[in-house]
C-alpha cells in the first residue's frame, strides 16, 4: 500500500507538467523544455513523458523527455492505424484470385473478418459459394505463428491469437453456456474438458479446459495449421475445398470486403491485438504476394516515417512485444499526419474517448463534453496514452503522455493523465 505522502508527490509530478505548460502558454508561444521536475520517491525511480503539439502550427508547445525511448505497448497501434490508411483500400482486400469459369483459385490476404464472431462476415463466404470447385493456395505468408517478443505464457489468452494468411472465427475458440454449452466454431467440441487447468488450452494441442461453473463467453485462441484451416472452411461453406501449390497463369484479382473503418475502429476502441496484427498483414498484400508484417513495416520507415526525429524499433502491429521503442515526439509527428490527411470528424470517431478509467464507450461525465480521443497502451508497469484533446477555447491539440517503470498502481498514473489533460482542457 502507498502513503497519502506517496500519493501526495505523484500529483506534484504531474501537477508541475500542467503549471509549467499553462506558464509557458501564457509568456510564449513556444513552451520550454524544463528538466527539473519534481522526482520524488516512488517516481524518482520510474520514466515519464510528456509531449504537446499544436496540429495548426505543427508547433511543439511542450516537451519533457520528448526525445527519450519508451516501450509503447498498444499505443503502437496508433502506427498500425496510420500504415492501414496509408498502404489499404477503403475496403478490406477479402482475397486474392484467379477465375477459370465455375473453378476458383484462391489465396489469403491476412483479412480477419472471414466468419469472425463479431463481423459476422459474409461478402468471402457468399463470393466462395458461387464457384463449383474451390482451390486454396496456402503457404503464402513468412510470418512465424507469433510476433517477436511476445509472452510465451499468453498462448491461452483472447489476446494473443496467432497470425495466419487466412484467419477464420478469429482464430479463436469463442465459448459460453446457457442452459447448455455452445462453442464457435462447433467444430472443436470433441476438443472441449470440462476440468480445471492452470491454462485454457494445451500449449501444443488443440484441448481446451473449461470448468462447469463458467458461464461467461470466454475466448481461446487455437492452434493453426493447413489441415485445420482446411477443414474449418469447408465446414463453414458446407463444401469441399482443395489445396494446389500455385495459381494458374494469369493476373490476380482482388475481392474487396468490409469498409476498413470498421476494422481500424474495432482495433482502436477495443485494443483487439489480432486486428492490428493482421492489418499488417493486409498492408503487406499490397506490396507483395508473400504477406509479411517486417515488409509492411519497413515500406512504412522508408517511404512515410522517414521524416521521425529518431528511428523507432517497430516489430509487431500490435504492441505485444516490449522489444517496440518510439519517443513522445515520434508519436506527435504519426498524430499530426493523421491530422493532416484524414477528415477531423472520421479521425476522432477512430479514436475512443478516454478518462481516469480508461478507454470509455460512453460518456459519463455530465458536468463537460468529451474532450479526450486518445489510444491507451498498457503492460505491466507502463501505461502511455496519446491521442487528441479539445480544449475550452475550441483548440484541439495533439499529445503524447508516456510512462514506463513505474511501481505505483497503474490507476493513480490514469488518475493522474486524467487530471493533467483536464487542467490543459480548461486553461488553454
Amino acid at each position: 500500500m502507498y502513503s497519502t505522502s506517496n500519493q501526495t508527490v505523484i500529483n506534484l509530478t504531474f501537477k508541475g507538467f500542467v503549471i509549467l505548460f499553462l506558464l509557458s502558454s501564457c509568456s510564449s508561444s513556444r513552451m520550454p523544455y524544463f528538466k527539473d521536475l519534481v522526482q520524488n520517491e516512488p517516481l524518482d525511480q520510474s520514466f515519464h513523458a510528456l509531449v504537446v503539439r499544436d496540429p495548426s502550427s505543427q508547433e511543439v508547445l511542450y516537451s519533457h523527455n520528448g526525445d527519450r525511448y519508451f516501450t509503447p505497448a498498444s499505443n503502437t497501434k496508433i502506427v498500425t492505424l496510420y500504415s492501414g490508411i496509408k498502404l489499404l483500400p477503403n475496403h478490406a482486400p477479402a482475397l486474392k484470385y484467379n477465375a477459370r469459369k465455375d473453378t476458383l483459385y484462391f489465396e489469403g490476404t491476412g483479412d480477419p473478418t472471414l466468419a469472425h464472431p463479431y463481423y459476422k462476415e459474409q461478402t468471402t463466404l457468399t463470393f466462395l459459394k458461387d464457384y463449383k470447385v474451390l482451390y486454396w493456395v496456402p503457404n503464402n505468408t513468412s510470418e512465424d505463428r507469433y510476433g517477436p517478443g511476445w509472452a510465451w505464457e499468453d498462448y491461452d489468452t483472447y489476446f494473443s491469437p496467432e497470425k495466419s494468411e487466412l484467419p477464420i472465427y478469429g482464430n479463436v475458440v469463442t465459448t459460453w453456456k446457457d442452459s447448455s454449452r455452445h462453442l464457435l466454431p462447433e467444430y472443436f467440441k470433441k476438443d472441449l474438458k470440462s476440468e480445471t487447468n492452470k491454462f485454457r488450452r494445451a500449449e501444443f494441442k488443440n484441448d481446451f479446459y473449461i470448468p462447469e461453473h463458467r458461464t461467461d463467453t470466454l475466448e481461446i485462441p487455437f492452434i493453426i495449421d493447413e489441415a485445420l484451416t482446411l477443414n474449418l472452411l469447408e465446414e463453414v461453406l458446407n463444401m469441399r475445398v482443395y489445396t494446389v501449390n500455385q495459381f494458374p497463369e494469369g493476373p490476380k484479382q482482388t475481392l474487396s470486403g468490409i469498409p476498413m473503418d470498421s476494422i481500424y475502429k474495432r482495433m482502436m476502441h477495443k485494443s483487439d491485438n489480432f486486428l492490428a496484427e493482421q492489418i499488417l498483414m493486409m498492408a503487406s498484400s499490397t506490396l507483395t504476394d508473400t504477406l509479411s508484417t517486417r515488409t509492411a513495416i519497413n515500406h512504412m520507415l522508408e517511404h512515410y516515417l522517414n521524416d521521425l526525429n529518431t528511428q523507432p524499433r517497430w516489430v509487431d502491429g500490435s504492441g505485444l512485444s516490449r522489444y517496440n521503442l518510439f519517443t513522445p515526439k515520434s508519436f506527435t509527428t504519426i498524430l499530426q499526419k493523421l491530422y493532416n490527411e484524414v477528415s477531423h470528424d472520421r479521425l476522432l470517431t477512430l479514436f475512443p474517448m478516454w478518462d481516469e478509467t480508461g478507454t470509455v464507450e460512453h460518456w459519463t461525465h455530465s458536468e463537460i463534453e468529451p474532450f479526450i480521443f486518445a489510444k491507451s497502451g498498457s503492460f505491466g508497469n507502463h501505461y502511455n496514452l496519446s491521442g487528441y484533446i479539445k480544449t475550452s477555447s475550441g483548440k484541439l491539440l495533439i499529445f503524447s503522455m508516456m510512462n514506463n517503470h513505474f511501481r505505483v498502481p497503474s490507476s493513480q498514473i490514469r488518475a493522474e493523465i486524467y487530471a493533467t489533460l483536464k487542467e490543459i482542457h480548461r486553461s488553454y
